[in-house]
Protein backbone atom coordinates (compact mmCIF):
# COMPACT_ATOMS: atom_id res chain seq x y z
CA UNK A 1 0.00 0.00 0.00
CA UNK A 2 1.28 3.83 -0.45
CA UNK A 3 1.68 4.86 2.94
CA UNK A 4 0.91 8.23 3.87
CA UNK A 5 4.47 9.27 4.46
CA UNK A 6 5.35 8.36 0.71
CA UNK A 7 2.34 9.73 -1.02
CA UNK A 8 -1.40 9.64 -0.65
CA UNK A 9 -3.22 6.26 0.18
CA UNK A 10 -6.23 6.27 -2.20
CA UNK A 11 -5.74 6.92 -6.41
CA UNK A 12 -8.15 7.46 -8.41
CA UNK A 13 -8.29 7.01 -12.26
CA UNK A 14 -10.09 9.05 -14.72
CA UNK A 15 -10.96 7.73 -17.69
CA UNK A 16 -13.52 7.92 -20.43
CA UNK A 17 -16.31 6.91 -19.69
CA UNK A 18 -17.00 4.42 -22.86
CA UNK A 19 -13.78 2.14 -21.18
CA UNK A 20 -15.69 1.79 -17.73
CA UNK A 21 -17.85 -1.33 -18.71
CA UNK A 22 -18.54 -4.45 -16.07
CA UNK A 23 -15.34 -4.98 -13.71
CA UNK A 24 -13.28 -2.50 -16.39
CA UNK A 25 -13.52 -5.08 -19.12
CA UNK A 26 -13.64 -1.96 -21.29
CA UNK A 27 -10.22 -0.98 -20.29
CA UNK A 28 -6.98 -0.54 -22.08
CA UNK A 29 -4.20 -3.35 -21.16
CA UNK A 30 -1.90 -0.54 -19.75
CA UNK A 31 -4.70 0.60 -17.20
CA UNK A 32 -5.50 -3.21 -16.59
CA UNK A 33 -2.47 -4.40 -15.79
CA UNK A 34 -2.16 -1.28 -13.68
CA UNK A 35 -5.37 -1.32 -11.48
CA UNK A 36 -4.96 -5.39 -11.09
CA UNK A 37 -1.63 -4.92 -9.83
CA UNK A 38 -2.57 -2.00 -7.46
CA UNK A 39 -5.65 -4.19 -6.21
CA UNK A 40 -3.57 -7.37 -5.68
CA UNK A 41 -1.16 -5.35 -3.25
CA UNK A 42 -4.64 -3.75 -1.89
CA UNK A 43 -3.86 -0.14 -2.29
CA UNK A 44 -6.96 1.75 -2.44
CA UNK A 45 -8.27 2.61 -5.99
CA UNK A 46 -11.34 4.54 -7.05
CA UNK A 47 -11.94 4.15 -11.30
CA UNK A 48 -14.09 7.10 -12.25
CA UNK A 49 -15.92 8.59 -15.57
CA UNK A 50 -13.36 11.51 -17.07
CA UNK A 51 -14.83 14.87 -16.52
CA UNK A 52 -12.05 17.35 -17.67
CA UNK A 53 -14.27 20.31 -16.73
CA UNK A 54 -13.61 21.76 -12.71
CA UNK A 55 -11.03 18.59 -12.34
CA UNK A 56 -8.57 20.61 -10.50
CA UNK A 57 -11.11 21.80 -8.29
CA UNK A 58 -11.88 18.52 -7.57
CA UNK A 59 -8.50 17.11 -6.63
CA UNK A 60 -8.20 20.51 -4.55
CA UNK A 61 -11.44 18.82 -2.36
CA UNK A 62 -9.70 15.69 -1.73
CA UNK A 63 -6.74 13.98 -0.28
CA UNK A 64 -6.20 11.48 -3.03
CA UNK A 65 -3.67 11.09 -6.11
CA UNK A 66 -5.03 10.91 -9.74
CA UNK A 67 -4.18 9.62 -12.74
CA UNK A 68 -6.02 11.90 -15.72
CA UNK A 69 -6.04 9.99 -19.20
CA UNK A 70 -4.68 11.71 -22.02
CA UNK A 71 -4.35 14.89 -19.22
CA UNK A 72 -2.47 18.50 -19.31
CA UNK A 73 -3.18 19.59 -15.71
CA UNK A 74 -0.72 20.29 -13.40
CA UNK A 75 -1.26 19.61 -9.69
CA UNK A 76 1.15 18.02 -6.91
CA UNK A 77 -1.31 14.92 -6.89
CA UNK A 78 -1.88 14.18 -10.49
CA UNK A 79 0.04 12.48 -13.50
CA UNK A 80 -1.69 12.48 -16.84
CA UNK A 81 -1.52 9.14 -18.94
CA UNK A 82 -1.39 8.47 -22.34
CA UNK A 83 0.53 6.70 -25.17
CA UNK A 84 3.46 8.31 -25.92
CA UNK A 85 3.97 7.63 -29.38
CA UNK A 86 4.70 3.51 -30.06
CA UNK A 87 2.76 0.87 -28.06
CA UNK A 88 3.01 -0.48 -26.07
CA UNK A 89 4.98 2.84 -23.82
CA UNK A 90 2.73 5.45 -21.66
CA UNK A 91 3.67 8.94 -20.31
CA UNK A 92 3.01 9.15 -16.57
CA UNK A 93 3.63 12.92 -16.36
CA UNK A 94 3.34 15.51 -14.02
CA UNK A 95 2.77 17.81 -16.38
CA UNK A 96 0.82 16.44 -19.69
CA UNK A 97 1.79 13.88 -22.86
CA UNK A 98 3.89 13.70 -25.42
CA UNK A 99 4.58 17.39 -26.84
CA UNK A 100 3.00 18.72 -23.76
CA UNK A 101 5.04 16.05 -21.02
CA UNK A 102 8.08 16.85 -18.68
CA UNK A 103 10.62 14.76 -20.79
CA UNK A 104 10.87 18.43 -22.93
CA UNK A 105 12.95 19.75 -19.90
CA UNK A 106 14.54 16.44 -18.94
CA UNK A 107 18.23 16.65 -19.36
CA UNK A 108 19.44 13.69 -21.85
CA UNK A 109 23.53 12.84 -21.13
CA UNK A 110 24.49 9.96 -23.69
CA UNK A 111 27.09 9.49 -21.70
CA UNK A 112 25.05 7.94 -18.61
CA UNK A 113 23.72 5.56 -20.98
CA UNK A 114 25.24 1.94 -21.54
CA UNK A 115 25.23 1.02 -25.02
CA UNK A 116 25.47 -2.71 -24.62
CA UNK A 117 21.89 -1.70 -22.96
CA UNK A 118 20.52 0.59 -25.11
CA UNK A 119 21.87 -0.76 -28.50
CA UNK A 120 19.73 -3.93 -28.46
CA UNK A 121 16.95 -2.48 -26.84
CA UNK A 122 17.00 0.00 -30.07
CA UNK A 123 17.29 -2.81 -32.59
CA UNK A 124 14.10 -4.96 -31.27
CA UNK A 125 12.05 -1.71 -31.80
CA UNK A 126 13.00 -0.78 -34.83
CA UNK A 127 12.36 -4.18 -35.81
CA UNK A 128 8.92 -3.98 -34.82
CA UNK A 129 8.47 -0.94 -36.42
CA UNK A 130 10.76 -0.21 -39.14
CA UNK A 131 10.91 -3.20 -40.61
CA UNK A 132 7.51 -4.16 -40.31
CA UNK A 133 6.48 -1.01 -42.09
CA UNK A 134 4.25 -0.11 -39.58
CA UNK A 135 2.90 3.43 -37.70
CA UNK A 136 0.67 4.74 -35.57
CA UNK A 137 -2.09 5.51 -39.04
CA UNK A 138 -2.44 2.34 -41.21
CA UNK A 139 0.72 2.03 -44.13
CA UNK A 140 -0.05 1.33 -47.99
CA UNK A 141 2.27 -2.24 -48.11
CA UNK A 142 3.00 -0.82 -51.59
CA UNK A 143 6.73 -0.08 -52.22
CA UNK A 144 6.69 3.87 -53.07
CA UNK A 145 9.27 5.37 -55.50
CA UNK A 146 10.60 8.41 -54.61
CA UNK A 147 13.77 10.55 -55.22
CA UNK A 148 16.87 9.68 -53.14
CA UNK A 149 18.63 12.20 -50.86
CA UNK A 150 15.33 14.07 -50.66
CA UNK A 151 14.08 16.45 -47.93
CA UNK A 152 11.32 14.80 -46.55
CA UNK A 153 8.43 16.93 -45.44
CA UNK A 154 5.09 15.55 -42.65
CA UNK A 155 2.35 18.03 -42.28
CA UNK A 156 -0.03 18.15 -39.77
CA UNK A 157 -3.16 19.44 -39.29
CA UNK A 158 -2.92 23.09 -37.80
CA UNK A 159 -6.68 22.99 -36.46
CA UNK A 160 -5.46 20.23 -33.84
CA UNK A 161 -5.04 21.86 -30.38
CA UNK A 162 -2.38 20.14 -29.95
CA UNK A 163 -0.53 21.13 -32.95
CA UNK A 164 -1.76 24.99 -33.43
CA UNK A 165 -0.23 25.57 -29.75
CA UNK A 166 2.90 23.74 -30.17
CA UNK A 167 4.02 25.13 -33.77
CA UNK A 168 6.50 27.90 -34.95
CA UNK A 169 6.35 27.79 -37.95
CA UNK A 170 3.06 26.58 -39.88
CA UNK A 171 3.44 24.22 -42.92
CA UNK A 172 3.19 27.06 -45.51
CA UNK A 173 6.06 28.72 -43.86
CA UNK A 174 7.60 25.60 -43.62
CA UNK A 175 7.43 23.86 -47.29
CA UNK A 176 8.09 27.48 -48.60
CA UNK A 177 11.32 27.57 -46.42
CA UNK A 178 12.35 24.29 -47.48
CA UNK A 179 12.12 24.97 -51.13
CA UNK A 180 14.27 27.98 -50.39
CA UNK A 181 17.03 25.90 -49.10
CA UNK A 182 17.41 24.69 -52.48
CA UNK A 183 18.88 21.81 -51.24
CA UNK A 184 17.38 18.61 -53.87
CA UNK A 185 13.96 17.37 -54.44
CA UNK A 186 11.24 17.50 -52.04
CA UNK A 187 8.83 14.41 -50.75
CA UNK A 188 5.71 15.99 -49.01
CA UNK A 189 3.21 13.63 -47.03
CA UNK A 190 -0.08 15.47 -46.16
CA UNK A 191 -1.43 14.15 -43.32
CA UNK A 192 -3.82 11.06 -43.27
CA UNK A 193 -6.48 12.96 -41.62
CA UNK A 194 -6.39 15.78 -43.54
CA UNK A 195 -9.14 15.43 -45.98
CA UNK A 196 -9.41 19.32 -47.20
CA UNK A 197 -9.05 19.51 -50.96
CA UNK A 198 -7.12 23.15 -50.49
CA UNK A 199 -4.27 21.47 -49.39
CA UNK A 200 -4.19 19.27 -52.02
CA UNK A 201 -4.78 22.12 -54.97
CA UNK A 202 -1.84 23.90 -52.43
CA UNK A 203 0.99 21.45 -52.98
CA UNK A 204 0.06 20.71 -56.37
CA UNK A 205 1.04 24.15 -57.11
CA UNK A 206 4.63 23.27 -55.75
CA UNK A 207 7.54 21.66 -57.21
CA UNK A 208 7.74 18.77 -54.81
CA UNK A 209 6.91 14.93 -55.42
CA UNK A 210 3.08 14.59 -53.30
CA UNK A 211 3.24 10.68 -51.65
CA UNK A 212 0.53 8.89 -49.50
CA UNK A 213 3.19 6.13 -49.59
CA UNK A 214 4.33 4.21 -46.59
CA UNK A 215 6.43 6.57 -44.06
CA UNK A 216 8.74 4.24 -43.72
CA UNK A 217 9.90 4.49 -47.70
CA UNK A 218 9.94 8.48 -47.55
CA UNK A 219 11.89 8.75 -44.20
CA UNK A 220 14.61 5.91 -46.48
CA UNK A 221 15.17 7.78 -49.08
CA UNK A 222 14.91 11.24 -47.21
CA UNK A 223 18.67 12.28 -45.93
CA UNK A 224 16.17 15.00 -43.87
CA UNK A 225 13.09 15.14 -41.82
CA UNK A 226 11.39 18.00 -40.89
CA UNK A 227 8.11 18.19 -39.02
CA UNK A 228 6.00 20.32 -36.63
CA UNK A 229 6.58 17.80 -34.13
CA UNK A 230 4.65 14.55 -35.42
CA UNK A 231 5.74 11.01 -34.04
CA UNK A 232 6.97 10.79 -37.07
CA UNK A 233 9.92 12.14 -35.81
CA UNK A 234 10.20 9.11 -33.87
CA UNK A 235 10.49 6.95 -36.32
CA UNK A 236 13.14 8.84 -38.32
CA UNK A 237 15.33 8.11 -35.43
CA UNK A 238 14.50 4.38 -35.45
CA UNK A 239 15.82 5.22 -39.47
CA UNK A 240 19.05 7.29 -37.89
CA UNK A 241 17.54 9.99 -40.06
CA UNK A 242 18.11 14.17 -39.04
CA UNK A 243 14.90 15.70 -37.78
CA UNK A 244 14.24 19.18 -37.96
CA UNK A 245 11.18 20.30 -35.74
CA UNK A 246 9.33 23.21 -36.55
CA UNK A 247 7.64 23.49 -33.51
CA UNK A 248 7.82 22.29 -29.21
CA UNK A 249 8.32 18.19 -28.95
CA UNK A 250 9.36 16.43 -26.04
CA UNK A 251 11.22 14.60 -28.16
CA UNK A 252 13.65 17.20 -28.98
CA UNK A 253 16.78 16.13 -27.44
CA UNK A 254 18.71 14.86 -30.52
CA UNK A 255 16.46 17.04 -32.95
CA UNK A 256 17.41 20.85 -34.89
CA UNK A 257 14.81 23.05 -33.66
CA UNK A 258 13.73 26.11 -35.96
CA UNK A 259 11.47 28.96 -35.19
CA UNK A 260 11.68 30.99 -38.08
CA UNK A 261 11.97 30.31 -41.80
CA UNK A 262 15.69 31.50 -41.77
CA UNK A 263 16.49 28.88 -39.24
CA UNK A 264 15.14 26.28 -41.13
CA UNK A 265 17.02 26.99 -44.43
CA UNK A 266 20.20 27.46 -42.47
CA UNK A 267 19.53 23.98 -40.59
CA UNK A 268 18.87 22.24 -43.89
CA UNK A 269 22.35 24.24 -45.53
CA UNK A 270 24.12 22.75 -42.38
CA UNK A 271 25.95 19.20 -42.55
CA UNK A 272 24.12 16.69 -40.68
CA UNK A 273 26.45 15.58 -36.97
CA UNK A 274 26.43 12.44 -35.17
CA UNK A 275 23.53 11.49 -32.95
CA UNK A 276 23.56 8.98 -30.42
CA UNK A 277 20.05 7.40 -31.70
CA UNK A 278 20.47 4.30 -29.58
CA UNK A 279 20.91 5.61 -26.46
CA UNK A 280 18.13 8.33 -27.05
CA UNK A 281 15.53 5.72 -27.89
CA UNK A 282 16.49 3.80 -24.98
CA UNK A 283 16.15 7.08 -22.50
CA UNK A 284 12.87 8.82 -24.12
CA UNK A 285 11.34 5.25 -23.89
CA UNK A 286 12.51 3.10 -21.17
CA UNK A 287 13.93 5.14 -18.78
CA UNK A 288 10.61 8.18 -19.46
CA UNK A 289 7.99 6.19 -20.22
CA UNK A 290 6.43 2.97 -18.53
CA UNK A 291 5.53 0.15 -20.79
CA UNK A 292 2.84 -2.14 -20.59
CA UNK A 293 4.47 -5.07 -20.94
CA UNK A 294 7.29 -4.11 -18.18
CA UNK A 295 7.50 -7.10 -15.28
CA UNK A 296 7.88 -3.94 -12.84
CA UNK A 297 5.11 -1.76 -14.13
CA UNK A 298 3.39 -1.70 -11.05
CA UNK A 299 6.73 -0.77 -8.96
CA UNK A 300 7.91 1.90 -11.36
CA UNK A 301 4.17 3.63 -11.82
CA UNK A 302 4.34 3.90 -7.77
CA UNK A 303 7.61 5.29 -7.58
CA UNK A 304 6.43 8.10 -9.93
CA UNK A 305 3.68 8.38 -7.50
CA UNK A 306 5.96 9.22 -4.50
CA UNK A 307 8.37 11.29 -6.27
Amino acid sequence: MIGTQNGPGRLVFHLPRSWLGPVGTGLLPFYRRLTEGLAARDVPLDIVPLEREGLLDRVAQDDAFHIVNHGRFRHPRVLNAGIAYVYPFWNMDPWGIRAFSSIAEAPFDPRGIDAEIARPFFRRLRQRIVDARRSRYAQPDAVAELPQGSTAIFLQSEAHRGVGETMWLDRRAMVDAVLGAERGPVVVKPHPRDTDPATRDWLASLPVTVTDGNIHDIIAAADRVVTINSAVGIEAYLHRKPVILCGRADFHHIADEVRDAAALIDALKAPTRKRPYDKYIWWYFADRCLSTTEPDLVDRFLARVRA
